[in-house]
């Protein structure tokens, strides 16, 4: 699907009903987005099942939670309504975003309690998130701005003011050529690129940073279960930047990244070799089983 994405056909979940895509839409007042009070996920679907489905819903309702929101629907209502918008919109290979915020109301203030919480879900077709990476490899700018500490913010929220400085540097990374940046974190350790987590194998084993201060992917924990199912040990730990050298081959996960091999981090050059070609092509499998 081409075209501005407020500008589309098709139908939008809002608040319990169907819109149309270009009626979707909230007040200029709305809290969320003055304060940031939003949180959301983002899933796939294949072949008409929505990968981890359930589990994206449990986590959208406890980010929501975390920035003290409570959800307005549950669970079940929010399968339900997931599954609604592919079948009213004819898709089956889609990308869903579900959506979770505080609207416009009685308090226009940091605090927001007298403010309905809003949700609403669409979906649309989308093809490789980084395009002829997902083959070739991707390329990525370090970031300047590090991963915030869990005790300055809910890092284990989905939130979308944790992507800030996502494309903050997503935009500085694109203007060098880059596909994506790497983020240190707060004690600069590698972290994660911004939008996707990331693995590295070194003499046939697998490192990947502690989720301690970023966001614990579902696709991150599908990739760990189907390494350790194939042998191939992970060592999930604290990775010191000047480690780049020393790993031989490099991939990114999440659900919009699915698995894309990197080629090169900065000064860094990685080989998109045989584990990663695996690892990509068992998880395309296994999505779409």
């Amino acid at each position: 699907m081409a075209g501005n994405y407020e500008d589309r056909d098709g139908k939008i979940w809002m608040n319990g009903k169907f819109v149309e895509w270009r009626d979707a839409q909230v007040h200029v007042l709305t809290h969320a987005m003055h304060y940031a009070s939003s949180v959301f996920e983002g899933e796939r679907a294949y072949n008409g099942k929505i990968f981890k489905s359930v589990e994206h819903s449990e986590r959208l309702i406890k980010s929501a939670e975390l920035l003290d929101m409570e959800a307005p629907y549950s669970v079940e209502e929010i399968e339900q309504a997931k599954y609604a918008v592919l079948k009213e919109n004819g898709l089956e290979d889609a990308y869903v975003r579900a959506v979770i915020w505080r609207g416009a109301g009685e308090d226009m203030g940091v605090a927001s309690s007298k403010n309905p919480v809003c949700m609403a879900v669409a979906a649309w077709e989308w093809g490789s998130y980084y395009g002829d990476a997902k083959m070739l490899g991707a390329k990525l700018d370090i970031a300047t701005w590090k991963r915030p500490s869990p005790e300055t913010i809910p890092t284990a929220a989905k939130a979308a003011g944790l992507y800030m400085i996502c494309t903050i540097s997503k935009h500085q990374a694109e203007a060098k050529g880059c596909s994506d940046a790497l983020f240190m974190d707060y004690r600069g350790y590698v972290a994660e690129a911004t939008s996707a987590n990331i693995f590295f194998v070194k003499d046939g084993e697998v490192h990947t940073p502690n989720p301690d201060a970023i966001l614990n992917g579902l696709t991150r924990q599908t990739v760990i279960k189907m390494l350790e199912e194939k042998g191939v040990k992970v060592n999930v730990r604290h990775i010191l930047p000047e480690e780049l050298g020393d790993f031989e081959q490099c991939w990114l996960t999440g659900t919009a990244a699915e698995v894309t091999p990197v080629r090169q981090i900065g000064d860094y050059h990685f080989e998109v070799g045989d584990l990663t070609r695996d690892i990509t092509e068992s998880y395309d499998k296994l999505v779409r089983s």
